[in-house]
């Protein structure tokens, strides 16, 4: 694995979307009004780098837009702006669509100093794509991820749950389908309707049933598993959480500061429930997990252990920290 490197993002939001998604606004997500101008970027890359260690591995980010489908000047300028400060530290990531890779823009990408490429599948099931006005197919990511790969790039997959038409059955077929793409990992972001989007005039017209935040906690924590199985790191569960949108911006939907906390939690009482199922215990019953992760067996306001005492007529319900690998669940 890749040793951890320092982001330095740049938010480039809608830049290249050839048209915008029901789910998007990038404004709401980033924060940031309006893409930077290329000769902002120089000071912005000075001063970042100015505080961190002089040794330490940096990578600088572009996110926000579909960095490949801008104009190639466009791309130059932007990578340009970066490329004086890479030195042997530093590295270049952007995210994109994958109806905006070809080989003429990954000759490009590499010549710039690029690493690692992203690319926003979001589902490989093609109605919910066609629901979301995505404008690209499934096989448009399979086709930019292979070509990605076998030119050296760094993979990264995004996918998205709870969009218009998709399922819990979609979602974990669209995790099958990326994983069968071996990228170098994944983000997993549970859809939140955000204001001034075209989901959320469809929610509140009531053409869209909204992905809360526990329904979306149990999607995940599928997935978790699958791409664990896979060996495939899930790198980002959730939207990062921002002033906006805690502060009203995300009007509905899977937005939660901790939902990745939430999956992994459901994640726990899937398997804690597995366990109890089929290992003869009594009615006090003591779980081991890994040390460091009580939290997450416990649950938030401890509803995990609730809901199994519940669920499995116990007296007594308790965790305590054993010699594990994180994840695994055992009866003490």
């Amino acid at each position: 694995m890749r040793a951890r490197r320092r982001i330095l993002p740049v938010f480039v939001p809608h830049l290249g979307c050839p048209q915008c998604c029901v789910f998007c606004n990038q404004v709401k997500i980033s924060g940031e009004e309006k893409p930077p101008r290329a000769e902002e970027l120089e000071r912005f890359f000075r001063e970042r780098l100015a505080a961190l260690p002089a040794e330490e591995p940096f990578e600088i980010a572009f996110y926000g837009g579909s960095f490949t489908a801008v104009s190639p000047e466009i791309q130059e300028a932007y990578l340009s702006a970066a490329a004086p400060f890479l030195g042997s530290r530093g590295s270049i990531r952007l995210s994109t669509r994958p109806d905006a890779i070809d080989d003429v823009t990954l000759d490009r990408l590499e010549r710039c100093g690029v690493t690692t490429v992203e690319l926003g599948a979001q589902s490989m099931d093609d109605r919910v794509l066609t629901l979301s006005r995505r404008g690209h197919c499934a096989e448009d990511t399979i086709r930019a991820a292979k070509l990605v790969k076998e030119r050296g790039f760094r993979l990264i997959l995004q996918m998205m749950t709870g969009l218009p038409g998709d399922t819990p059955e979609t979602a974990l077929q669209t995790g099958r389908k990326l994983a069968a793409l071996k990228p170098d990992g994944v983000r997993i972001y549970p859809t939140v309707i955000l204001r001034d989007t075209e989901l959320e005039g469809m929610w509140r017209r009531g053409e869209y049933r909204e992905h809360t935040p526990e329904e979306a906690a149990r999607w995940c924590a599928q997935l978790l598993d699958l791409f664990e199985e896979a060996g495939i790191p899930v790198i980002r569960l959730g939207l990062n959480p921002t002033e906006e949108l805690s502060g009203g911006e995300a009007v509905g939907g899977a937005y939660h500061p901790a939902m990745g906390e939430l999956a992994r939690s459901a994640r726990y009482y899937d398997r804690a429930c597995r366990l109890l199922e089929t290992a003869a215990h009594g009615p006090d019953v003591v779980l081991g997990v890994a040390p460091g992760q009580t939290s997450a067996m416990t649950g938030q306001h401890r509803r995990n252990l609730r809901l199994l005492k519940e669920k499995f007529q116990l007296r007594s319900l308790s965790v305590r920290e054993t010699e594990l690998t994180t994840g695994k669940v055992i009866l003490l």
